[in-house]
């Protein structure tokens, strides 16, 4: 007689090891699986659900300005380190994993500080190669660019509050410390400036202009910044405070509002000025290349991290625009969302997002290439107007910095968990995203992934900027209609807000 019996491998349907869940046995039999679309929609929608229902964004508030924050600076080689600068000129440096002030710079400035740059390269000194340290530029309407310690402390992570270092040490600190001026800027870093008996609270060199500086941006990788007033300027780190700038460049711009350095292109910068100008310049020819002219002046500029001739413009008509610098006749996006003018823009590490800040009172994100809505919108009750935003350098998080004072920390995701998720629930995430991100143009999800939650006086300002876009349309069909321009093409609305450019 024959007996049939099952019989089963342990080791495929055992847990490996003692306290591992056991492993999960599946049938992919489409014949066995009907209507296995309406069940994914199902499990999307409740995704959908889910995502709102956990958006939690806001994470923390670091207090301590007494006047609005109008810049920020974050550090490319420390995750944790950023800088603020407020309008009664201070500046502090926070640890963001403390959620503490590092140092604490008082009146480092006797006006507003316009704008504030960490160096990306690393100062090191002659008398002790071990030591390293950074530097970290700001800029006022006092008309001066002052250089500073951005590690006050020798540890590299300025664990210390507040204050000057310590003097009951056992002098290990002092002898890191010890600096001079002397040396030359090589791949590697640049010799320090800092003496012995200088404190942290005082600058290391100033530099001096003639008109207010509005915007400072630091080379990728050697000693050279740029400074935007009545013109470009760019200096030299190795001559010190009191020189000469390296050159000067303008183009007809009564003030620059912003000037940057393209990380990647690193001989080219862009400035935006106050004649509603978008300048590109090359520091090899010392000269500028192009200049577009726009319908509306832009308050800020940011390179791409990924792609180095695109440039994402912070316009004062309410919207974002991305431009290719190879041609500029035209934006390759328009990203609007806002009902007030943008003050901020800054991309996501990874290039695929961005971050904007407007006078809405509000904080926006947004997927490139998907301009027509923003991914998310946060904002608070007591949050005022934007002037400075920034992704942190691993892209999990948002900094805003409000007329208020305070300098807030977002979540990049809303509902994403802060702490460590084991392997199941990172699984789970992951299918749960991969699915909103199929469905959400469909049904029920694409309105849940749609609507967000925003002020009053938002909605209205919605509401009345819809009614005057749409009078505007139909003002121009009703000109093409009746009138002899009705024989041209519309203008695109990519191509409307550039009035001219110039070679």
């Amino acid at each position: 007689m024959k007996i049939k019996a099952l019989s089963r491998s342990l080791d495929a349907h055992a847990p490996q090891r003692q306290g591992d869940p056991s492993p999960v046995m599946r049938n992919l039999d489409p014949a066995l699986h009907p209507f296995d679309k309406p069940r994914e929609y199902t499990r999307a929608l409740n995704a959908a659900k889910l995502d709102r229902l956990f958006a939690k964004p806001f994470v923390a508030a670091l207090e301590g300005h007494i006047d609005g924050i109008y810049s920020l600076a974050k550090d490319s080689k420390r995750l944790n380190v950023v800088a603020s600068g407020s309008g009664d000129g201070e500046i502090r440096l926070w640890n963001l994993g403390r959620q503490a002030p590092i140092y604490v710079y008082p009146k480092a400035h006797a006006g507003i500080i316009q704008s504030i740059c960490i160096s990306p390269l690393t100062f090191t000194s002659p008398t002790n190669p071990g030591s390293a340290g950074r530097r970290m530029l700001s800029c006022s309407t006092d008309r001066t660019v002052k250089l500073w310690d951005a590690d006050p402390r020798p540890d590299g992570l300025g664990t210390e509050v507040l204050g000057d270092r310590d003097d009951d040490d056992d002098g290990e600190d002092d002898e890191d410390a010890e600096m001079t001026a002397s040396g030359s800027a090589r791949r590697g870093g640049l010799m320090s400036t800092r003496g012995k008996d200088v404190p942290p609270s005082e600058p290391l060199a100033v530099f001096s202009g003639k008109s207010a500086f509005n915007s400072l941006s630091h080379h990728a990788v050697s000693p050279i910044f740029a400074s935007s007033s009545s013109s470009i300027q760019t200096w030299d780190l190795n001559r010190g405070g009191g020189s000469d700038p390296l050159r000067t460049m303008t183009w007809g711009a009564e003030a620059i509002n912003v000037v940057r350095f393209n990380p990647s292109e690193q001989e080219v910068l862009a400035s935006a000025g106050s004649d509603r100008g978008v300048v590109l310049y090359d520091l090899r020819s010392g000269k500028p290349l192009t200049k577009m002219v726009m319908q509306m002046r832009a308050n800020d500029l940011a390179w791409s991290p990924i792609e180095p001739t695109t440039f994402a413009l912070a316009s004062e008509d309410q919207n974002v625009y991305t431009f290719d610098m190879r041609n500029l006749s035209s934006a390759t996006q328009i990203y609007k969302d806002h009902v007030a003018a943008v003050m901020s823009v800054d991309w996501s590490p990874t290039g695929q997002e961005l971050v904007t800040g407007s006078y809405d009172r509000t904080i926006r994100l947004w997927e490139v290439g998907r301009g027509n809505h923003s991914r998310d919108v946060y904002h608070t009750k007591r949050m005022q107007r934007i002037f400075s935003t920034a992704f942190t350098m691993d892209a999990r998080f948002v900094l805003s910095g409000s007329d208020d004072g305070n300098l807030r920390i977002w979540k990049a995701k809303a509902s994403e968990k802060l702490g460590i998720l084991n392997s199941r629930e990172m699984a789970s995430r992951e299918y749960a995203e991969s699915l909103r991100k199929r469905w959400r143009n469909t049904g029920d999800v694409a309105k849940i992934e749609r609507q967000r939650h925003v002020p009053k006086a938002i909605k209205q300002a919605q509401k009345l900027k819809r009614t005057m876009l749409d009078a505007r349309m139909q003002k121009e069909d009703n000109r093409r209609k009746h009138t002899k321009s009705g024989d041209k093409k519309p203008k695109a609305a990519r191509k409307a807000p550039i009035l001219a450019q110039k070679d």
